[in-house]
């Protein structure tokens, strides 16, 4: 009997031996098989994004191959700003729950700094064993194995893949580090093309923009047009929240905005920024594009200055070159959002050209209407001189002769005020070919008259339109000085009120002296005075009429709608 078993055992051996040839067999073919499929899934991941040209849908697509590729649970890719810190970072298989509860995204801090400091492939089966990791924010999900790779842009490192959390295992292995950093290097060419894909195109949206700008220019659009077009597509193809255009205030170390536009447009069209103001400064004094990644936390300015109110990243360009430049074109993104980079500030530069020819030509074509002004005031005094005051004087002349032949008391009291109302009209029309005549280059030089067409004319460009003005009075020499620069003050402050809040499309500016009072009213057809709007421009203006012992009213204008301010003061005439 035993020799029965023994020879039953012989013959179960080698079958024995069979099957696990077969069983090894099997497995090295499901081995071959899974390295197959990896290979072909990675060339697939490889294929798909090097077909994708928008850079940020890109970035996205190898995030998700990554993950796919080594069975990941979680992953993200870090981009690495001018700062070598993490201007970017999108993530896989955290929820958007998930994220908004973790609060800001990483930095570049920790391990994912690590692989910023040392861009080469790191593999960990416990993150918080590393040295360099700092845990993680409350919130976050738990992670434990971690893969990382750098990912190379030519000789430049791009950013970094990040993957955690390996399923089914307690750690990634070589073969997925391999597969990764394949991968890695498809990404830096997929990158390349969407980056240049992207610079092509942003290239052709600028010259677009400014052949568009041009054609305003040419076809003899308004200045205020094409600056609220050039602003207006600025802001819109650097992808800013909000952009500004200031001009520089001759005599002033002070800009004054002329447009804004996007977020808090209208507050910020409202503030006169300081030339002082080291950003500012700092763009005025160069001929390249100035940025800030951060304006709230700038060494070069004060985060609490108004103009830059909820931004954080910020670019600014001069509207000229050096001492020449007429102004600052600025444009801010929110906090918190991506700096602007070399391709959004590098074209900028030549687009903000246009913007300082279209203030060259408003200010050639105020030169060429003051000078057709200057030539009919010219006119309109001699006709005056040799037709007007010739015929009242010698009317004048022919009552005072007829006075001797009449008897009559009253009819000869009636004569004699006839002739002081002929002299005294005289005397209004020769002040009034003064003030016609006046040609004073400065604030000082210049009367009342002068000073106020200028601030008329001046408010055009803001407002898109040239104000009506009609002046009644002898303003120019009955007028104190004193009382004449408290009534510019106002007329300004009242026809800048008008161009950031009214959005209208007619002014009508009214300055009347008569019978020891000053008036003036500024009435528009705009929107009328908003509820809730900050009420300190008006203040000031009833303060200035107070102080002179006059009134200030501010209501619709009588035809119904828009707003009418009138800002009337007693005048005691310097003659006495």
């Amino acid at each position: 009997m035993s020799d029965e078993r023994l020879r039953a055992q012989e013959h179960h051996l080698p079958k024995l031996r069979l099957d696990e040839l077969l069983d090894e067999l099997q497995a090295r073919i499901d081995a071959a098989r899974g390295a197959q499929d990896r290979v072909h899934s990675l060339l697939e991941a490889v294929l798909s994004v090097g077909r994708e040209l928008d850079l940020p849908q890109a970035l996205r697509r190898i995030v998700e191959a990554a993950v796919v590729l080594v069975d990941a649970e979680y992953g993200a890719l870090g981009v690495i700003g001018d700062d070598r810190m993490l201007s970017e970072f999108h993530t896989v298989g955290v929820s958007e729950e998930q994220r908004a509860k973790i609060g800001h995204l990483p930095s570049g801090h920790g391990i994912l700094g690590e692989l910023i400091r040392h861009p080469e492939p790191l593999r960990l089966t416990e993150i918080s064993d590393h040295p360099s990791s700092y845990g993680f924010p409350p919130h976050h999900p738990p992670m434990h194995s971690f893969l990382g790779v750098p990912i190379r842009v030519r000789d430049q490192v791009f950013g970094n893949l990040y993957l955690t959390e390996k399923r089914g295992a307690a750690e990634f292995d070589a073969e997925d580090e391999s597969v990764l950093s394949t991968l890695a290097v498809a990404a830096g060419v997929a990158v390349e093309n969407a980056r240049l894909y992207e610079e092509t195109r942003l290239r052709e949206r600028w010259l677009r923009a400014s052949s568009e700008a041009t054609r305003a220019l040419l076809s003899g659009s308004p200045s205020a047009d094409v600056l609220r077009l050039i602003i207006e597509q600025a802001r819109q193809i650097a992808s800013a929240d909000a952009g500004m255009i200031a001009e520089s205030v001759p005599g002033e170390d002070a800009l004054r905005p002329l447009f804004a536009a996007g977020a808090d447009a209208e507050q910020r069209t409202g503030v006169v920024m300081s030339a002082r103001d080291g950003f500012v400064a700092a763009v005025l004094d160069t001929a390249e594009p100035v940025v800030s990644a951060d304006i709230q936390h700038d060494p070069r300015t004060s985060g609490e200055a108004p103009q830059w109110a909820g931004l954080g990243p910020v670019v600014g360009v001069p509207l000229g070159a050096g001492a020449k430049a007429l102004g600052v074109l600025l444009l801010g993104r929110a906090a918190g959002r991506t700096p602007f980079a070399d391709a959004d500030a590098g074209p900028l530069l030549g687009f903000a050209g246009q913007a300082a020819l279209a203030l060259e030509l408003a200010e050639r074509r105020r030169d060429a209407e003051q000078i057709t002004l200057l030539k009919d005031r010219d006119r309109i005094a001699r006709d005056l001189h040799d037709l007007a005051i010739q015929r009242l004087f010698a009317a004048g002349m022919t009552l005072q002769s007829t006075q001797r032949f009449v008897d009559h008391p009253e009819a000869v009291e009636r004569l004699s005020r006839t002739v002081d109302d002929l002299d005294e009209t005289i005397r209004i029309i020769r002040s009034t070919i003064f003030g016609l005549r006046t040609r004073g280059g400065t604030k000082e030089a210049s009367g009342l008259r002068g000073r106020v067409s200028e601030a008329v004319a001046a408010a055009s460009t803001s407002l898109g339109f040239a104000p009506a003005l009609r002046i009644e009075g002898l303003v120019d020499t009955d007028v104190p000085k004193d009382i004449a620069d408290h009534a510019l003050a106002v007329l300004a402050e009242a026809l800048s009120n008008a161009a950031r809040h009214s959005g209208a499309h007619a002014v009508d500016v009214h300055l009347r002296f008569s019978a020891g009072e000053l008036a003036l009213a500024v009435t528009d057809d705009g929107r009328g005075v908003p509820e809730g709007v900050r009420r300190s421009g008006l203040s000031n203006m009833e303060e200035r009429a107070v102080s002179l012992g006059g009134t200030l009213t501010v209501g619709e204008r009588p035809e119904g709608g828009g707003t009418r301010v009138v800002w009337q003061v007693p005048v005691r005439s310097p003659k006495g």
